[in-house]
Order: C-alpha cells, then structure tokens, then sequence
C-alpha cells in the first residue's frame, strides 16, 4: 500500500515513434520571428507527437492545419479541446492526476493566444517523455 505522501514513480511515456522533445522558448521565439509560419510547423508537430504519445492516429498534422485554414481558425478551437483531453489522458497513463486543460486551451485560443496553448501541449508532451530543456 503506498502511502498518501509518497509521489508514484513516474516513467516516461513509450511513444510508438521517436517523439523530440522542443524547448519552450526557441519554439515561441521562432513562431513570432517567423511570423507564424513556425507555428504551423509547431501545430503539425504537436498533433503527430500527440498521435505517437496515445498510440492513436485520430488526425493528422497536416489535417489539422488544412482544417483550420478552410474553417477560417473555427477547427483550431476544436483541437485546442480534444488537445486537453489526450494530454489528461497521458497524464492518467503516468499515474498523475487528469489536469482537464481543455476549457483553458479552448479559451486560450478564443482570446488569441494560441502560442500560449502551443506552449502548454508541449510542456506536458516534454514532461511525458522526461524532455530537460
């Protein structure tokens, strides 16, 4: 029986391909320098990384992109949600407790700031895979 003070091992998560860890900074300092175009590679990558993290391939980087172009941004709102829900489910995958980000991605990216969103999803997917930057 493990004791209510004691913190669960927390073992990195397997992914089904090699997942790259990516510094916060260098990420939002190149998406702004860029002027979005880095972004987008960012986007692509946070939804392939997220698909080889949970093992499934719901949709990829490239559907992701193309969606929120022809929508005009709406689909942007709907993967910051579905984002939220995969990161809690890596995080229950590890023994720590759902966090339920989705309400806060979603209204992250309603208000325009997306990058901040970005910024989140990468953080736990650097912390699933015990990424140090």
């Amino acid at each position: 029986m493990q004791q209510p003070y004691q913190q669960p091992y927390q073992q990195p998560v397997q992914p089904l391909r090699p997942v790259q860890g990516r510094s916060l900074a260098t990420c939002i300092i190149l998406s702004i320098v860029t002027c979005g175009i880095y972004g987008l590679y960012w986007l692509y990558m946070l939804q392939e990384d997220m698909n080889a993290l949970t093992g499934r391939q719901d949709t990829s980087g490239g559907m992701v992109i193309l969606l929120s172009i022809v929508t005009c941004g709406i689909y942007s709102y709907i993967w910051a949600y579905q984002m939220g829900q995969k990161v809690d489910g890596i995080r229950m995958s590890r023994g720590l407790p759902g966090s339920n980000n989705s309400l806060i991605y979603l209204l992250l990216c309603i208000f325009g700031l997306g990058i901040v969103t970005y910024a989140m999803i990468q953080n736990e997917i650097n912390q699933a895979i015990g990424f140090q930057s």
